[in-house]
C-alpha cells in the first residue's frame, strides 16, 4: 500500500513538474487529457491522485 502511494502525485505535484498552475492540472483531469484516481473529499476541491508513470 505505501508502495502504491509513492507511484501516486499529488495535483500540485504534477503542475510543479509540468511547470504549469495547479487549475490547468485540473482542467486537463477533468477533459480526460490526463488519467488520474479520484479520491473522497470532504472540502470544496475534488481530490486527486495521479500515477507517476502517466
Amino acid at each position: 500500500m505505501v508502495e502504491e502511494m509513492d507511484e501516486l502525485l499529488t495535483v500540485s505535484e504534477v503542475a510543479r513538474r509540468l511547470r504549469v498552475d495547479d487549475t490547468t492540472v485540473r482542467r486537463w483531469i477533468k477533459s480526460g487529457v490526463l488519467e488520474a484516481i479520484t479520491l473522497p473529499h470532504k472540502g470544496k476541491r475534488q481530490a486527486y491522485r495521479v500515477k507517476k508513470s502517466t
